[in-house]
């Protein structure tokens, strides 16, 4: 069924089915770049309906951690043909209900395809361990086993990307899920589902429930019957759901917020420096937790840097994502619009330098959504609020550095740990950051951004808790380790006694 044909009211799916809201409310999914366009109404799911999810779940984990991985995995190739098929649809999908460009979202269908590939090929290679025993006639091995019901909380910047992050893994360890996609872009969630159940995804292995985090994400969290959650957002939230789970020792994986640097040195390809730090602090408009939101140069080549970055950000086209002519998108919604605007003032009464930008746009061809305009902080100091606290937007702030040490020190001295860049022609210099930066993703000549699913992607402090999506690495959290002992001996073997 095209989605250009689906109906405008959406349903929650249950157990293999799409059913109403328990509750009958809905909310609606507008277009963040024309608000008077009307996406689909989703329903506003309460906890009845989670609870329904979380029981279906529930009872189809036995089948399905049963079904060998090779043929779980499967069913995962055929949803991974059915995107690819798809794919131009989906993206101008998810354009017009998230805003980012159509180059990007479909990026964004693209890395749900490869992660659902890179799962189907895992069905067949989840090994474990085997090692020769401390004892004689004794084997020992280890294997990996489902961990059960698994919570899914995602985000709206990558509305297909990061579901496909947390269910491909969980699907394929054998786990059964309840997804609970973000309010601004369920449609993207509707269309990776139904892409599954083609696929012949067996009833109640995947459940989603749409709505908010109050109504319909922290009963997730509650549920009893939930094992092990994963959820990407804020770190603020990210605390609560940490909270939430402790009670009742549930497995929590925990992606939450980035304030990501790109370090420019005195050596560094300006040209290329400045096309990754456009890349970094606009595409998705900012809107990523890897955005490069602090960009700090050398000063020898500092003021060359600003004055081409700055002219380069100006010249950005704004607009709707579907032009194939605009370069950067609009916020998400009113909120965010408004996070970003008090940051901008919030940057003015530090007395940064406000270079260019610093507007909502609102003239006639923007007045219809929450667009804002590129915007550039120049000689700020590393310790500014903008230079500390994630905006997730479009705002950039340039710090000047003297030595190398100096651009340890300030990429370092932040609450997060996600991504980091360097631009260099120097191999000590690049080595040596690769290993001091505190973060859990260094690049080299590159930006903070453009992740690959087979690799792990995660960060180290208020950013993450330890775990890791994507690659082999995603496979620790949705399973868990069995170890496995067979004694032959035919006598009591008493381990490190005899």
């Amino acid at each position: 069924m095209a989605t250009a044909f689906a109906p405008r009211v959406y349903k929650n799916f249950i157990n293999g089915e799409w059913v109403e809201s328990c509750g009958g409310k809905g909310m609606e999914n507008r277009n963040p770049a024309n608000r008077d366009e009307l996406v689909g109404t989703f329903p506003a799911s309460n906890s009845g309906d989670v609870s329904a999810a979380v029981d279906a779940a529930r009872a189809a984990f036995r089948g399905w951690s049963l079904t060998p991985a090779p043929k779980r995995a499967e069913i995962l190739f055929r949803a991974a043909e059915i995107l690819v098929r798809r794919k131009e649809e989906f993206a101008r999908d998810m354009t017009r209900e998230m805003g980012k460009v159509l180059a990007e979202t479909r990026g964004d269908v693209q890395e749900a395809i490869d992660m659902t590939y890179l799962m189907a090929g895992e069905g067949r290679r989840m090994f474990g361990h085997t090692t020769p025993s401390e004892l004689p006639n004794k084997t020992a091995s280890s294997v990996r086993v489902p961990a059960g019901v698994a919570g899914l909380i995602t985000p709206w910047n990558f509305p297909m990307a990061i579901p496909s992050w947390k269910c491909m893994p969980a699907l394929v360890c054998g786990n059964t899920a309840v997804l609970k996609p973000a309010e601004d872009t369920p449609l993207s969630t509707f269309n990776l589902t139904q892409a599954l159940d083609e696929a012949g995804l067996p009833a109640g292995v995947l459940n989603v429930v749409f709505g908010d985090g109050p109504d319909a994400g922290a009963p997730i969290l509650k549920n009893l019957q939930v094992d092990l959650v994963s959820f990407t957002g804020s770190t603020e939230i990210g605390r609560i759901v940490s909270e939430a789970c402790a009670p009742t020792f549930k497995k929590c994986h925990l992606e939450m917020g980035g304030k990501n640097i790109i370090v420019v040195m005195d050596d560094a390809n300006l040209d290329l420096a400045i096309d990754g730090a456009l890349w970094g602090g606009f595409g998705t408009t900012g809107q990523r937790c890897t955005a490069a939101s602090r960009v700090a140069v050398q000063k020898g080549v500092y003021r060359h840097f600003a004055e081409k970055f700055i002219a380069r950000a100006k010249s950005l086209k704004v607009g709707d994502g579907l032009d194939p002519d605009t370069q950067m998108g609009p916020c998400i919604n009113e909120q965010q619009l408004s996070t970003v605007m008090k940051y901008v003032q919030i940057g003015i009464d530090e007395r940064a330098k406000l270079a260019t930008g610093g507007h909502r746009l609102e003239d006639a061809a923007h007045a219809k959504g929450w667009f804002h305009e590129p915007t550039v902080f120049t000689d700020c100091d590393p310790q500014m609020r903008i230079c500390q606290e994630e905006i997730f937007g479009p705002v950039v702030s340039l710090i000047p550095f003297d030595t190398f040490d100096d651009a340890l020190s300030i990429a370092n001295n932040v609450r997060y740990g996600l991504s980091a860049s360097i631009y260099t022609r120097n191999i000590n210099h690049a080595l040596q950051a690769q290993r001091d930066l505190e973060t859990g993703i260094v690049y080299v000549n590159a930006p903070t951004i453009g992740a690959e699913v087979h690799l792990p992607f995660g960060g180290t402090k208020n950013t993450g808790n330890g775990h890791r999506e994507s690659g082999t690495a995603a496979l620790d959290f949705y399973s868990d380790w069995k170890t496995l002992y067979i004694d032959f001996s035919d006598r009591l073997q008493r381990a490190q006694i005899d």
